[in-house]
């Protein structure tokens, strides 16, 4: 459970540093960058020693549960996770219209009347309840956060009172999409849901990566 709790945080507040970035103008929205983070290495090294400090039976649940997979999704974790997943829902819808302004870098988003300290406190409770409560109980599921929001914007727009919705819509479509799949694959097996993702997902966003980079006349 403690290994649950540390990677779910250790990731809710990687992602949460980015979007906050991104919004603001700082970083470019570059995967890659955030890695990159000293808290992330941090991190990674408290994972790493829990890990190794625990005994033998509670490593092999931790090394499952990096894998991803929904065979916890008992009716118990169902409803331990369904407030915070709501929770974290209507926060992000309440300041979707302030991101777009956001978006448009700190300074105007200022002068238009975002208040913005108080805004990324906002997105930061809001991500770390929906990242932490998800990855708490389901593992680590690669690339999902990645792709469905990048294949949302490109089809929709990049407004995010509906990009907020659609991509938790789309998101849970290509979950259980990856799921089924994920049992009925291999015969009288299931693969983890985090492997398969993760094969699937990262060539598929190089490939729209490199997609966006072109457009925009190259790597340079």
């Amino acid at each position: 459970m403690v290994g649950h709790v540390e990677r779910a945080a250790e990731r809710a507040v990687r992602l949460q540093l980015h979007v906050v970035r991104v919004r603001a103008g700082r970083v470019e929205d570059r995967p890659g960058r955030r890695g990159q983070h000293p808290l992330n290495a941090f991190a990674f090294g408290v994972i790493a020693f829990l890990t190794y400090v625990a005994d033998p039976q509670a490593r092999e649940q931790i090394v499952f549960w990096q894998l991803g997979s929904l065979n916890g999704a008992t009716g118990s974790a169902v409803a331990a996770v369904t407030p915070l997943a709501v929770a974290g829902l209507v926060m992000a819808a309440l300041v979707a219209g302030r991101l777009d302004l956001l978006a448009l870098g700190e300074g105007p988003a200022r002068h238009l009347g975002v208040h913005v300290e108080r805004l990324r406190l906002v997105v930061v409770v809001a991500v770390a309840l929906l990242v932490g409560a998800g990855t708490a109980f389901a593992g680590i599921v690669g690339f999902v956060g990645l792709v469905v929001p990048h294949v949302i914007r490109m089809i929709a727009g990049p407004a995010h009172k509906l990009l907020v919705t659609a991509s938790a819509v789309g998101g849970a479509l290509v979950m259980v999409s990856a799921d089924l799949l994920a049992r009925t694959a291999v015969e009288n097996a299931e693969l983890p849901l985090g492997m398969l993702t993760s094969l699937v997902g990262g060539p598929f966003f190089f490939w729209l990566l490199r997609r966006t980079r072109s457009k925009q006349g190259g790597w340079a």
